[in-house]
């Protein structure tokens, strides 16, 4: 009982780690929103303006899916805490762990891609 104990507590790191990430990551996307807001008063015609909604449009999705990844976590914190008071088999929530770690990974990626083009971006037309 013990082993398992201190393996929930690992996997509830694990969980609070992707929560700041994703924290973390909100706020930098309310920091270049801003950032895409003084492109657009710069009136730099209708090809910034496409690529700029482009931006918007991702940012939206992105918040979407950090929404998505945010429940992920509330429900395994839960399911976590259920756990000490039952007696689940660990390979349960290592395997579903599994599947939330490579989601994570996936958006943190494709978040930091997004980042780059972004801030290249600005670099060309801020």
């Amino acid at each position: 009982m013990e082993s398992q104990l201190v393996f929930l507590s690992d996997l509830n790191f694990n969980l609070d780690v992707w929560k700041r990430e994703l924290k973390f990551q909100e706020t930098e996307m309310d920091y270049f929103e801003e950032k895409l807001e003084h492109v657009a008063m710069r009136n730099l015609g209708s090809e910034v303006m496409i690529q700029l909604e482009g931006f918007q449009n991702k940012i939206i999705r992105e918040r979407e899916v950090m929404g998505h990844l945010r429940h992920r976590i509330r429900m395994k914190k839960r399911e976590l805490a259920q756990a000490k008071f039952e007696n689940q088999p660990e390979t349960i929530f290592q395997e579903k762990q599994i599947l939330l770690k490579d989601e994570m990974k996936t958006f943190i990626k494709m978040h930091y891609d997004l980042k780059e083009d972004m801030m290249d971006f600005f670099l060309k037309y801020l």
